[in-house]
Parts: structure tokens; C-alpha cells; sequence
């Protein structure tokens, strides 16, 4: 008889999430929890070998850092995640515990729903945390810190979002943080006809962003990336010019706008440059834009005068076009993330009851095969027609007498009795035994 093991059984594993994200933190407590791709490896290895994590995944963008994991123990696990983000960041647990959330079971899966369908971004409705959240996820699967209840998680999140992108216009009505910044550029010079603008990275934000400025009437477009060949295809895209990262200096004595969102560890832009490129300028205003989550940019670089820094939470006040639509449209996204919530929550209550189910199953028909054997060596020579007959006979029983059994439990899957009912299924049918 396959038997189903007892830890397995115990293990009854929930979904908790901790993390926090712009509605909750400043933008220098969030650039100091960042996961930059070349350290989110080793942070999703370490986090899965904490002793009460079954299975993680991280988020990591501008707006929100969440570590969503699976445990046996959410309680413990939770206090070990925080006490992770704290000692990987080198941060103390003063200064990041009063920014924390933390959302457990059925609050994790609507958080995740939400998160995904944009409901929760700076910018309700745009289209970037989608992707985000699923290079999250295609880390986490690289990483093999993803099993049965993330898995099926993350995809449920996806399905949700394409759900919410088809049944509402909300993402037709929505703006990007790149389209944003475009925006608060005109407020600025009236217009962007004739102007020029330099992108230091060449990852999606900046590509949504040179298109915008192009749509616009920018008429020089000029990248610099890390990697050339990458800064020179975005630049060919929109018939600009690509020029090596660290030649990028010199272009800021000419261009009027510089949107910067690399990956930087430190600021690549600091009041000192731009003190001596404002001088070059005669004094000439430069509008500088940093998306970057760590910031490129010396916030000190707004003490210098004519220069123009903006931030990714200066942003948010810009985003407010089609608001009144857009809120009717999210209105009717909640509504679809709560129906969808409640559907994947009842999956993972059914989990509790799954092994019983499986082991109640295999130990009935156990039996009915060994007593099938016994009957039939009795009766040797008994017509195959007869032996047929009784096999069915005995399926049938066997099937009968499981049905009520099987379909209490799956109904009390989740109610606060369930755990009992199981217990007691497990002692009457000695499910537990040898």
C-alpha cells in the first residue's frame, strides 16, 4: 500500500508576504531593500534554506520590494524573512520594521492579484509590474525555490491580470511612469519639439520613454549604455545615437532633458558635475528624470540652480489624467480580484484535506484487492465472465462507501472543525499505521 508520509501530511503549507512598497516607504528606505539582478540569486537561495521557508519568490522594482513565501510555520517564517531583508542590506531593524507589511493566506492572494493587475502601482492600470513580477517568478523557477503552491500561485496572479486586462479598459486608459515623465518634461518647456534628450540605460522604461519623446517632437534622442551594442539597437530603433556609457558626461553640457534609470549600485550624477555642466551651460536649465530604483541621481543635484531633478515618487502628482475613468474601471477590477481570491483560496484549503483523501482512497482499495485475490484463488476455475462480475461488484462497494467520506471532507476543506474531521478520518480508518 502506498502510504501517504506523516511529515508530508503535516506540512500543510500557507502563503505569506512580506515586503513594503511606495504607500508604505520613502524611496531611500526602497532603493535600500532593492534585489539588483546580480545579487537576486543568491538572495532567493538564501531566503528558501531559512528554517520555516518551503518555497519563495522575490518582487523587486522602483516601487515595492515583497518576498512571497511558502511555510509550514507562516509565523516563524515571517520573523525570519524580515530578520533576512535586515541582515542581506546590512540595515537595522529600526530602521525598516515600521515600513514592513505583512499579508498572510487569503490577504497574500488578493495582495498578489491586486499587484498584478496593477491596481497597487504609483500609476493604477500600467503595464510594467506584469513583466516585473514575472522575471520574479522566472527567477525564482531558475532558482528551483518555486514548487506546487507558488507555482500554481504565480500563474493563477497572471491569469488574473489577463482577466482584468480583457474585462476593463483600465489599461487602455492607464500611464506609465515613462509617459509620466514625458508629461512633467512638457509642463516644463511648454513643448518638447526641437529639444533633445539623453537616456542613460537602455532597459524597457527607457525604451516606453524614447518612444513618448518621440511622439513628442524630441529631435535628438541620444543613448548611452553599459552595454554598447544594446544602447546602439534601442538607438537605431528611433533614429538616434548610441555613444559609450562613460562618454555620457559630455553630452550634458548640450541636451535638455536626461532620463536615467540604469542599474547603479551608486550615483553616476552628483552635485559636483552638474555644478560645472550648469557653468558650461551659461546657466542654460537641464531637466534631469531618475526611475532608477537605487536613484542615479545626487538628490543634492537640486540644490544647484536652472537644474530640474525629479524623482520616481515626484512623479506620482503627475499621474492623474483619466483618474475619475480610471477608478470606475478599478472598481470593477477589485471586483474581479475578489471572485478570483476567493476561488484560488478554497484550492489551497482543499490541501489540508488532499492526503487524507489520497490515503483513505489507496487503503479501501487496498483491501478490496487483497480480498479479491483471496475470493477468487477459492474458486478455481470460476468463468472469467463471473470473475468480471465480481470485480465490478467489489469497485462499486469500495466506491460507494468512500463517496460520503471523501465529499465531507472537500466540503469542510477550511472550516475551523476540518482539521478535526481529519484527524478523526485518519484514527477510524487507522490511516496512520503500518
Amino acid at each position: 500500500m502506498n502510504k501517504v508520509p506523516r511529515r508530508a501530511r503535516k506540512e500543510k503549507l500557507e502563503i505569506a508576504i512580506v515586503g513594503l512598497s511606495h504607500q508604505t516607504a520613502p524611496l531611500e528606505i526602497r532603493e535600500r531593500l532593492a534585489f539588483p539582478p546580480f545579487i537576486l540569486d543568491r538572495a532567493l537561495q538564501d531566503i528558501n534554506l531559512l528554517p520555516d521557508v518551503r518555497e519563495n519568490l522575490i518582487i523587486s522594482t522602483c516601487n515595492r520590494v515583497e518576498v512571497i513565501f511558502a511555510s509550514a510555520r507562516p509565523a516563524d517564517a515571517i520573523e525570519q524573512v524580515k530578520e533576512f531583508l535586515i541582515r542581506f542590506h546590512h540595515l537595522s531593524r529600526e530602521t525598516l520594521e515600521k515600513y514592513f507589511y505583512i499579508y498572510s493566506q487569503q490577504e497574500a492572494v488578493s495582495h498578489l492579484f491586486r499587484v498584478t493587475s496593477s491596481l497597487d502601482s504609483m500609476v493604477v492600470g500600467e503595464p510594467q509590474i506584469l513583466g516585473q513580477v514575472k522575471e520574479g517568478y522566472r527567477a525564482a523557477l531558475h532558482n528551483r525555490c518555486c514548487g506546487l503552491v507558488l507555482n500554481r500561485f504565480s500563474h493563477k496572479a497572471f491569469s488574473v491580470a489577463k482577466r482584468v486586462r480583457t474585462e476593463t479598459t483600465l489599461g487602455n486608459l492607464a500611464v506609465s511612469i515613462s509617459s509620466v515623465a514625458v508629461e512633467l518634461a512638457k509642463k516644463i518647456f511648454g513643448e518638447l519639439k526641437g529639444k533633445s534628450a539623453l537616456l542613460l540605460g537602455a532597459g524597457d522604461m527607457a525604451e516606453l520613454a524614447a518612444a513618448y519623446f518621440i511622439r513628442q517632437g524630441v529631435k535628438e534622442l541620444i543613448v548611452a549604455n553599459r552595454t554598447y551594442e544594446r544602447g546602439k539597437e534601442l538607438a537605431a530603433k528611433f533614429e538616434g545615437v548610441a555613444v559609450e556609457f562613460n562618454h555620457f558626461p559630455h553630452y550634458l553640457n548640450e541636451v535638455d532633458i536626461v532620463l536615467s534609470s540604469t542599474g547603479s549600485m551608486e550615483f553616476i550624477i552628483k552635485k559636483e558635475r552638474m555644478l560645472k555642466v550648469i557653468k558650461a551651460r551659461k546657466n542654460r536649465p537641464i531637466f534631469l528624470i531618475d526611475i532608477a530604483v537605487p536613484r542615479d541621481i545626487d538628490p543634492m543635484v537640486n540644490e544647484v540652480a536652472n537644474v530640474y531633478l525629479y524623482d520616481i515618487d515626484d512623479l506620482a502628482s503627475v499621474a492623474d489624467g483619466n483618474l475619475e475613468e480610471r477608478q470606475h474601471q478599478a472598481q470593477r477590477a477589485e471586483e474581479i480580484v475578489a471572485e478570483e481570491t476567493a476561488r484560488f483560496s478554497a484550492w489551497l484549503k482543499s490541501l489540508e484535506v488532499t492526503p487524507t483523501v489520497v490515503s483513505l482512497i489507496h487503503k479501501l482499495r487496498a483491501i478490496r484487492d487483497a480480498e479479491l485475490s483471496r475470493s477468487i484463488s477459492k474458486f478455481r476455475g470460476t468463468p472469467p465472465e463471473d470473475r468480471k462480475t465480481l470485480e465490478r461488484l467489489a469497485r462499486r462497494l469500495v466506491n460507494k462507501i468512500l463517496h460520503e467520506p471523501i465529499t465531507r471532507l472537500k466540503q469542510n476543506a477550511g472550516d475551523p472543525d476540518a482539521l478535526a474531521m481529519v484527524e478523526a478520518t485518519r484514527k477510524l480508518f487507522g490511516l496512520d499505521e503500518d
